[in-house]
């Protein structure tokens, strides 16, 4: 399969909100081979590497992400927003359109594995302000990021560019613009 059926896979929702093209990935998920296809390449990139773990944001990226941390065996980490974990956690304000949010990670999310090595994956990156806060939460607890994974890169949004301080971006599927 290529990425242009990946691609092709994912439904365009025009105007969504004023001027926005919302990337749908309820049609790649629903697709078993498609989403088969997504999980193979994401587990071919990220397999010899001695990867420890598979970060995940809230709530698309735990769809990629724990299929993933199971196809590689190895453990899977929530980053979530305030108040959806029950145990001890630090916390990462990001900037939002309008506003700011807070995502969280238990801290001990990586069983004190000094410098674990870990993945973050969520279905899709735009302006990066998430996967920024969710890259300095890893940071923040002695792990290491390694890449920052995507399904989806909204390249108009240069979310990539906010993450390039921190770790390595990859991602499947490109589009421009919004």
């Amino acid at each position: 399969m290529d990425k242009q059926k990946i691609a092709d896979s994912i439904r365009a929702v025009y105007n969504y909100k004023p001027g926005v093209i919302f990337r749908d990935i309820t049609t790649l998920i629903g697709d078993a081979e498609v989403f088969k296809e997504v999980i193979n390449i994401l587990r071919s990139r990220y397999e010899n590497q001695n990867i420890d773990f598979i970060a995940a944001i809230e709530a698309r990226g735990f769809i990629f992400g724990s299929a993933l941390a199971y196809a590689l065996g190895i453990g899977f980490v929530p980053i979530r927003k305030k108040g959806k974990l029950p145990y001890n956690t630090i916390s990462e304000k990001y900037t939002l359109e309008y506003g700011t949010d807070e995502l969280h990670i238990h801290t001990d999310a990586f069983r004190d594995k000094k410098n674990a090595k870990v993945v973050l994956i969520d279905d899709l990156i735009a302006t990066g302000g998430t996967a920024e806060a969710s890259v300095k939460l890893i940071k923040s607890i002695g792990a290491q990021c390694v890449e920052a994974a995507f399904v989806i890169n909204l390249k108009g949004l240069e979310g990539e560019k906010k993450l390039a301080p921190y770790t390595q971006v990859f991602s499947i599927v490109e589009y421009e613009g919004k």
